[in-house]
């Protein structure tokens, strides 16, 4: 653990002991207003921390489990985490299990909640050890009971963790993420599509993956800029877990790269004139750097609307390099270019391998163009081979039809659902417990906000889950249910303005 983790865990454990002191005790919690009533089956909380990325797919696991008789509460993951004690004992689906998650995790098994997981990022990874490191903490996982993973090459990923709880299962499911990608729900999209079509017309996709290098906030890169010139930077937040030399590799190789992408994006727009060119930024990057190259052009555009779903379908092409997009435009069948002016076997290989070898490799700007111009003009499609086909099968469960990844979680949800039958102790010693967890989480997550870099500043909330109005939230389950063939009655209602509970009726 770093100094600044040990640090805030010091610092939250005196919190609750002043409270404690301070004979601050208010048993009770939440007021009725905010209080969800317990179904039947146990609640799904559904937690979603990047909108344009997760919510969709969140939308559609709760769909699948309003089938089965789950009522669910899905939004923003800081919102419901800070709400947590609202609830009635609930199964929580958690999208990571890092440091950041630990706190929340004491406080979660205090009322009762058993922690299902799965890792958003482990479809493209870092080199295990560094994994490791970034992504599971041996205190965290302790409070997982259940581990749901992309496919098998994440569950052998897992399995070689040493801190692995040995009786944890993992459940090879799937990600909802994945289910979006197949063709008998792309028509979720129809109108999103057709307004790209009608906005963008005919476009090159260029998505990016910068975010170690041109984060939203610049605490939030791999190095802090220095607060004197000469002197040595400290690490931000995107080296969590990683040793100094891999993250100043990592941070010249990323540097490199980005400035490949900014001499790019110009030059194609000169190149394919017939063309508009759409940057799509990772959704926690900073837009500042193509909205300036945008202003010099008069055909690039730049926005991170919607899921990337849509945008493939409408795009002729995807460039990227070592973007998850790519593996996505893969399993979808649209053309990929993985564009490599700047070569780095340890990163290209040891981290971004899927993604860039199931696209067109093209290691300069001129053997871009020619790739490019065959994939527009029809002679070129996706990459093609039994290698590349068994390597995203490994990767991702179950791709080829069949079940939804969020059918298989379902089916384990409901195994869940019946072993949790013990009540929880209601003695007001456990019910002070409870309250000084909430009140410290609660106390700390106010503190950390105003600290520089932090995932919870209000801005930062804003800019990766800037929430939807309900009546869009209810026509976008209206949509899955009529593709799934569904009947099944749930009432969209509003928890917070940016938190919804789907409810079986």
């Amino acid at each position: 653990m770093t100094n600044h983790s040990i640090f805030v865990t010091s610092f939250f454990v005196f919190l609750l002991k002043w409270a404690l002191l301070q004979g601050c005790l208010r048993l009770g919690g939440a007021s009725e207003a905010c209080r969800i009533v317990s179904a039947e089956k146990p609640l799904l909380l559904i937690p979603v921390e990047n909108q344009v990325r997760e919510l969709d797919p969140k939308l559609l696991l709760a769909c699948v489990a309003g089938r089965r008789g789950f009522s669910s509460v899905i939004g923003s993951r800081r919102e419901m985490e800070m709400r947590i004690d609202h609830f009635p004992r609930s199964i929580y689906l958690s999208k990571s299990m890092t440091v950041r998650s630990l706190l929340f995790f004491w406080v979660a098994a205090k009322f009762g909640h058993d922690i299902i997981t799965w890792d958003e990022e482990a479809l493209v990874h870092l080199p295990p050890d560094i994994y490791f490191s970034r992504r599971l903490h041996p205190a965290a996982i302790r409070y997982v009971t259940h581990l749901f993973a992309w496919g098998e090459e994440n569950a052998e990923l897992w399995r070689q963790y040493p801190h692995l709880p040995p009786a944890i299962p993992i459940h090879v499911t799937g990600n909802p993420r994945s289910d979006l990608l197949r063709p008998e729900l792309h028509a979720y999209y129809a109108d999103e599509i057709d307004d790209i079509r009608r906005e963008f017309g005919n476009f090159i996709l260029v998505n990016t993956n910068f975010n170690h290098v041109n984060a939203f906030g610049p605490d939030m890169n791999l190095f802090k800029p220095a607060k004197t010139p000469g002197a040595t930077p400290k690490f931000g937040r995107a080296a969590r877990g990683m040793s100094r030399s891999y993250a100043e590799g990592l941070r010249d190789h990323k540097l490199a790269v980005f400035e490949d992408f900014k001499r790019l994006v110009p030059e194609l727009e000169k190149h394919f004139p017939n063309y508009t060119i759409v940057v799509r930024p990772h959704p926690t990057e900073s837009h500042a750097a193509y909205q300036q190259i945008a202003a010099g052009c008069t055909r690039v555009r730049v926005t991170n609307q919607g899921n990337v779903v849509p945008w493939l379908l409408c795009a002729k092409a995807l460039i990227h390099n070592g973007c998850t997009t790519g593996v996505e435009a893969f399993v979808m069948r649209v053309p990929a270019v993985s564009y490599r002016a700047t070569v780095n076997d340890v990163y290209d290989n040891g981290f971004y391998r899927l993604p860039n070898a199931v696209s067109h490799p093209c290691f300069s700007f001129d053997e871009l163009c020619a790739t490019l111009g065959n994939i527009l003009e029809g002679r070129l499609g996706m990459p093609e081979g039994d290698d590349r086909l068994q390597l995203v099968r490994h990767h991702l469960a179950e791709m080829d039809g069949g079940r939804l990844a969020c059918e298989r979680m379902v089916d384990v949800l409901e195994r869940i659902a019946v072993d949790q039958d013990q009540p929880l102790s209601r003695s007001v010693t456990h019910r002070a417990d409870r309250w000084l967890a909430r009140k410290g989480l609660h106390l700390l997550r106010q503190i950390k906000s105003r600290l520089p870099g932090s995932h919870n500043r209000p801005e930062f909330q804003r800019h990766r889950y800037p929430g939807l109005p309900l009546d869009e939230v209810r026509a976008r389950i209206a949509r899955f249910q009529r593709l799934l063939g569904d009947d099944t009655r749930l009432a969209v209602e509003p928890v917070t303005a940016t938190i919804y509970r789907l409810r079986v009726v």
